[in-house]
């Protein structure tokens, strides 16, 4: 096999939970193949590198072998190389950094997380 739509290989790889979301995601210009937009019909070959904006989150894959049913995580994972950047740590960031100003009074759980955090008490 040459080459298949490519809702249909991001669905049979796993990249997209159902065919209709990777549809969705081309014809809302989600997909490009080889920087291109691509529509849910557009081929994608062996060697050809997608980029799927797909549930908020950017993937970058080269396809290494064309697939058109859906197939097993571990085959599916032999499909394609995976580009696609680390996302950023967010472990040094504070889960709850600061109250709005006029959101009233912390409630007693408010209150602990910022004794945590050690941002509850202002010190002059």
């Amino acid at each position: 096999m040459e080459g298949t739509r490519v809702d249909r290989w991001l669905w049979s790889v796993r990249l997209a939970k159902t065919r209709a979301d990777a549809a969705t995601a081309c014809r809302g210009g989600h997909v490009r193949i080889n920087d291109r937009p691509a529509k849910p019909a557009a081929t994608v070959q062996v060697g050809d590198r997608v980029r799927a904006r797909v549930y908020d989150r950017n993937r970058i894959v080269e396809v290494t072998r064309v697939i058109e049913k859906r197939v097993g995580a571990p085959i599916a994972q032999e499909c394609y190389i995976d580009h696609t950047p680390p996302e950023p740590s967010t472990a040094g960031q504070p889960l709850f950094a600061h109250r709005d100003r006029g959101a009233g009074r912390p409630t007693k759980r408010d209150r602990r997380m910022l004794d945590q955090l050690g941002l509850s008490r202002r010190t002059n």
